[in-house]
């Protein structure tokens, strides 16, 4: 009874949620409706008018170079600023703390570090599923063996009493099947 009441007022809990959830998204698109909002695309100014590192930096396409303190385009042609344009140790792309130089030790140390973890991990994956299987093999391998020891065990215990159930019939320890009252006349 409790588990029945406790699923009823979780699906009214549910329905409720769901119904505020669809009046205030009714409400938003109401007033949305009524009032746009306006949005005005950013207006970047050209690289060469700025005059400090923050300014330029702002904008993703410039390049400030620390030397004479210029912003200019980032040559998008070259991967890396050519030393003409400024040198790497000055260049700031991003943020001004830190020089272009740092920046790219910085990423190639991170992506090594990664491409290193990430083969490190394969190997590792690898490695464990050959050992593994060579596990598997050998469990296979030895259980065989302890099979056919098994099944030569058997076959040389029955050998074995097949050996002395003969002798005890010699010598009559164990009454023959052929004559069941034999054990009466020797008495």
């Amino acid at each position: 009874m409790d588990q029945s009441r406790a699923f009823a007022s979780m699906s009214l809990f549910l329905l409720l949620c769901v119904a505020f959830s669809d009046s205030e998204a009714a409400t938003t698109n109401a007033k949305a409706a009524i009032n746009p909002p306006t949005v005005h695309p950013p207006v970047h100014k050209p690289c060469n008018i700025m005059t400090s590192c923050e300014t330029c930096l702002s904008n993703v396409s410039c390049l400030w170079c620390q030397t004479n303190s210029s912003c200019t385009d980032y040559p998008v042609s070259y991967v890396i600023p050519p030393a003409s344009l400024c040198k790497l140790s000055q260049a700031r792309w991003g943020v001004c703390w830190v020089n272009f130089e740092a920046l790219i030790i910085a990423m190639a140390v991170v992506c090594g570090t990664l491409l290193l973890a990430v083969t490190v991990c394969c190997c590792c994956c690898c490695c464990k599923r050959r050992r593994s299987s060579s596990f598997d093999r050998e469990d296979e391998q030895f259980a065989r063996r302890r099979e056919e020891i098994r099944q030569r065990a058997d076959e040389r215990r029955a050998e074995r009493k097949v050996k002395h159930d003969e002798i005890r019939k010699k010598y009559g320890l164990i009454p023959d099947s052929d004559h069941p009252y034999s054990k009466f006349e020797n008495e």
